[in-house]
């Protein structure tokens, strides 16, 4: 099977609710003690302090002028919190963390080779009789978190025995771009603001205090972000890095690109003034937005 028929056939296999990816490679960090979900909660952007076992939410470490330093999914377990974190972020979670622990009862353990993480995209989830966490790093779905050895042989054959196949990256990145899933590293980079990557879901307004909140606050209640995401589409390919035009202008450029059989889906970054405004690529070809579902 060439590369494209492997990759077309691995995002079939995710579209169709029945693909699996192993992200073993993410970072882990296991925070545990008395004061974890509290410490936690003061600190990231997310309720962490309301998630249920069981639960998950994605969640932003900001500097105090409310600039993203990480991006990490948050999975509550029964007895601890587990942070998950993409590899190619330029720093690790554990490692911005551990400054704020001082005299907090507070463990942070990096659990990367001790966990092993495999993520079911989508509706595949439903088929899943193991306990995982709800929704998926990669978005609607559910992630198995499993002792790395024989605990993670037998999660992974449970999956293969429900009829579910290992995908690719590649391909798991492709169903995010589908979806409306910026990343970081590809969307935006550290040091953008949580409302220029998309990211507002990701910020609670109504809890206490967390790094960043002043600073998140008044670009919320008093100006706007000096670029935004957009999510469109486009009967004609288009790549990473392509230009955006609006008007005849450069506005800005395409960030990720999914390839679909009659179509093309992806990320451009636009700055403010073009939020809204009808885009084109250098050939003059509409870029559409991608409508909101739920």
């Amino acid at each position: 099977m060439s590369d494209h028929a492997a990759f077309a056939h691995d995002l079939a296999a995710l579209l169709q609710g029945r693909g699996f990816v192993d992200l073993s490679d993410w970072r882990k960090v296991r925070v545990d003690g008395a004061d974890g979900v509290a410490w936690l909660h003061d600190l990231l952007t997310a309720d962490i302090a309301g998630l249920e076992s069981g639960r998950s939410c994605r969640s932003l470490l900001l500097t105090p002028t409310g600039r993203i330093r990480a991006d990490v999914q948050v999975l509550r377990r029964d007895d601890d919190l587990v942070l998950v974190q993409s590899p190619d972020q330029p720093d690790h979670i554990g490692l911005l963390l551990s400054p704020y622990v001082l005299s907090s009862d507070v463990l942070l353990e990096d659990a990367t080779t001790a966990l092993d993480l495999l993520a079911i995209p989508g509706a595949g989830a439903s088929v899943v009789g193991l306990p995982g966490t709800v929704p998926s790093v990669l978005g609607p779905g559910v992630d198995l978190l499993a002792t790395t050895g024989k605990p993670a042989w037998r999660a992974e054959d449970a999956l293969v025995k429900a009829d579910l196949v290992e995908v690719s990256h590649a391909a798991a990145d492709a169903w995010r771009i589908l979806i409306g899933v910026p990343r970081m590293g590809a969307d935006f980079h550290e040091g953008a603001l949580a409302s220029e990557a998309g990211l507002d879901a990701a910020i609670d307004a109504t809890k206490g205090c967390f790094l960043g909140q002043e600073a998140v606050a008044k670009i919320r209640n008093l100006g706007h972000p000096p670029h935004v995401l957009r999510h469109v589409q486009s009967p004609a390919p288009f790549v990473p890095g392509a230009a955006v035009l609006a008007g005849g202008e450069v506005v800005g450029e395409v960030t990720s690109a999914a390839p679909l059989p009659d179509a093309c889906v992806g990320f451009v970054r636009v700055v403010w003034d073009a939020a809204t405004t009808q885009l084109t690529d250098t050939q003059g070809r509409p870029l559409q937005d991608v409508p909101a579902t739920g």
